[in-house]
């Protein structure tokens, strides 16, 4: 029996991509690397209402790729917790998304211990703790990340159940390899968790010089209609190209949705491409630098800026976008702080309305909204302080989305044994079928 699960699971990875590896690796399933008592389990069905002085509860949207989201909106109660105590974390354990952006993987932080969570994300505990990383790095990689797509239940959302995460196949090298390779995607991952947090600590210092500012400049701040803003031709306010689906192409530009709008930054991987012939009829729905894009559909409210580095995209119908047309009389930067003000998002609020569908703010209501419009040069002297904050904050982003694409990249060759990592030296990789050094 024992060999015929070897053979599926060698099927079954073979399914995802990885056909060959080297003589001395072995095949298993993740249900085999699990713990007897609990080893997986899925979290809280019913959480209730929210407990400002309850338990962090750990839900889909905050795990973002190998990084779980260090101050979770939502909290049950010390009751609740108990009695979902089966899902109750420790720290070390992984823990998956089941829903939606199904993969999403996360080794749980020492001081996450105490936590709990939801329903759609799977807690998974090892029988050996130490292949904790390496297995994470496996879920995380392209071939793995495939075969969940294509094993997900996609009814009414794209749903993993816990049968077909026992049942994912793991390629298995020698010890040494294994560390290794954990190791090389640990150090990869640490450093775009730095980069979140070395950002987390430069927002903060920016709000505070924004907020600083606009106080000592009180007297001066004239209270604008957003309307006379777009008539003075100071401001616009789009909404995106609405694209039929014969419009895309590969010849084309990224079609951006609600969901390319990440924390860190406009993130292009994954979206449609419209073709050129419908970008030329796009006009200035075409993203540009300064242009703070904003989700006006669904998750109302989210924002991020376009930066240099992003490259040019089209906007789709759930992504409006604010762009500044007289930088003189108003600074992008000073618009994007305001953008992140609780007053911005207090008035985004006022004038949403919910569909049948979901949560909606129109243009005509955008245009409803009061912007404090500080004297320009006011403005001119706060964004000498803003813009290289902002560059950092970018800069930042831009290599931790260098980093994964290298890690996506290489974690591939690295678990089907065509490449692997030398002792301990991450800069160094080497061809395993001749052990020659390949300096990246």
């Amino acid at each position: 029996m024992e060999g015929d699960s070897k053979e599926v699971a060698r099927a079954h990875l073979a399914d995802a991509g990885v056909v060959e590896l080297p003589d001395d690796w072995d095949v298993v399933t993740l249900g085999d690397l699990f713990t007897e008592d609990r080893g997986i389990a899925v979290g809280v069905m019913y959480p209730g209402d929210h407990d400002p002085n309850g338990v962090p509860l750990i839900k889909a949207g905050d795990l973002n790729g190998s990084i779980v989201n260090p101050r979770p909106e939502f909290r049950i109660t010390k009751e609740k917790h108990h009695e979902y105590r089966r899902t109750a974390l420790s720290g070390g354990e992984l823990v998956m998304t089941l829903v939606g952006h199904v993969g999403q993987c996360a080794v749980v932080p020492l001081h996450m211990a105490g936590w709990n969570a939801a329903r759609a994300v799977a807690v998974m505990r090892l029988a050996d703790s130490t292949e904790t990383h390496f297995v994470q790095q496996c879920l995380l990689s392209r071939p793995l990340q495939h075969l969940m797509d294509v094993w997900c239940n996609t009814t009414v959302q794209a749903t993993l159940n816990l049968k077909e995460i026992r049942q994912l196949p793991l390629p298995w090298p020698p010890k040494q390899s294994r560390d290794a390779i954990a190791a090389f995607g640990k150090a990869l991952d640490d450093k775009i968790e730095l980069n979140r947090r070395m950002n987390a600590t430069l927002e903060t210092m920016a709000r505070a010089l924004h907020q600083c500012w606009f106080d000592t400049h009180a007297n001066d701040v004239e209270d604008r209609l957003v309307q006379e803003l777009i008539d003075d031709r100071i401001l616009l306010i789009g909404d995106g190209y609405r694209a039929k689906n014969t419009e895309f192409s590969p010849d084309g530009l990224p079609f951006i949705r609600a969901g390319n709008l990440k924390l860190d930054g406009l993130d292009l991987a994954g979206a449609e491409v419209l073709s050129a012939h419908s970008v030329a009829a796009a006009g200035h729905k075409i993203g540009k630098v300064g242009d703070v894009a904003f989700t006006s559909k669904g998750t109302v409210g989210r924002i991020t800026r376009v930066s240099p580095r992003t490259g040019q995209f089209v906007y789709s119908p759930q992504v409006c976008f604010w762009r500044s047309l007289a930088p003189d009389k108003l600074h992008p930067n000073v618009l994007y702080r305001w953008m992140n003000t609780e007053d911005f998002n207090r008035q985004v609020a006022a004038v949403s309305t919910q569909t049948d569908m979901a949560p909606y703010v129109s243009l005509q209501d955008q245009r409803k909204m009061v912007i404090h419009l500080p004297p320009a040069g006011a403005q001119q002297e706060i964004a000498k302080l803003l813009v290289p904050i902002d560059e950092r904050i970018t800069a930042n982003a831009d290599q931790s989305r260098t980093l994964a694409t290298l890690r996506d990249t290489l974690l591939p060759k690295l678990l089907s044994g065509e490449l692997s990592v030398g002792d301990g030296n991450y800069s160094a990789l080497s061809n395993s079928s001749n052990r020659r050094e390949m300096k990246p």
